[in-house]
């Protein structure tokens, strides 16, 4: 059972966590996408091709939702649609070059936000403790 410091530490951890994902949506040239149609393109880029009731069931949305959400990054250019391999009745969705391009810019705007802040407003000694700040962090969402 977490004891009173452990309850603060997990309140503030949380905050700071949530206050930086603000940060780093903000740093993204593409702040007009919605943060499910970013875990979308996130998600068919790490996992490959998906269907729509795939990427349904792993963003926790129901299928018309996910069905909303994919037709808006088609229209955009960012996903294209084919037919499933085996499923006749089914579509399969991937990233585009435009889809790919527009995720590579979205990581390198955020990665570079997070690095101008690190070099600006730590100090060494301040770095090498969010180093092993991260560590720690890895090891609390290792499953």
């Amino acid at each position: 059972m977490p004891d009173e410091n452990q309850e603060r530490l997990a309140t503030d951890l949380g905050a700071a966590v949530s206050l930086l994902m603000r940060h780093l949506r903000a740093a993204s040239p593409q702040g007009e996408l919605s943060p499910t149609q970013r875990a979308v393109i996130g998600r068919i880029d790490t996992d490959g091709p998906a269907t729509t009731a795939a990427l349904a069931r792993a963003e926790l949305v129901r299928p018309q939702s996910m069905r909303m959400t994919l037709s808006a990054l088609e229209e955009r250019g960012v996903l294209a649609r084919s037919p499933h391999p085996t499923d006749g009745r089914q579509v399969v969705f991937s990233l585009t070059d435009e889809g790919r391009r527009m995720l590579t810019s979205v990581r390198q705007a955020k990665q570079n936000w997070l690095a101008v802040a690190i070099a600006e407003r730590l100090s060494p000694q301040e770095q090498r403790t969010l180093e092993t700040a991260t560590a720690l962090i890895r090891r609390l969402t290792q499953e």
